[in-house]
């Protein structure tokens, strides 16, 4: 079973930094597209940035500049570093993996972890 589990979230100051962390465990060859999305109050989930296993990478335009995605293959972790952050970033963050392969020839689609809080005020 493929699991999924966020951490670094919490309150930061506008202007300040975060950075979150996506671990994948459970039986995985390999994964195809990690991402970042978040969802604020009364809002649809948006993709914020996401990255492919070869390291290409693509942002939402309302985050360019100050986010930065990145991952480690090896350890099957994805991190998003948030800086400069807005009060308008706050929402909950969620990791996700569009395709993981479990074995050389299975694969699994659209994996989710549970969540992390970012909240941006003074």
């Amino acid at each position: 079973q493929v699991q999924l589990v966020e951490s670094g979230g919490g309150l930061v100051q506008p202007g300040g930094s975060l950075r979150l962390s996506c671990a994948a465990s459970g039986s995985i060859f390999s994964i195809n597209v990690m991402g970042w999305y978040r969802q604020a109050p009364g809002k649809q989930r948006e993709l914020v940035a996401a990255i492919t296993s070869g390291g290409r990478k693509n942002y939402a335009d309302s985050v360019k500049g100050r986010f930065t995605i990145s991952r480690d293959n090896a350890k099957n972790t994805v991190y998003l570093q948030m800086n400069s952050l807005k009060p308008e970033d706050t929402a909950v963050y969620y990791c996700n993996a569009d395709q993981i392969w479990t074995t050389r020839y299975t694969s699994e689609y659209d994996y989710w972890g549970q969540g992390t809080q970012v909240t941006v005020s003074s």
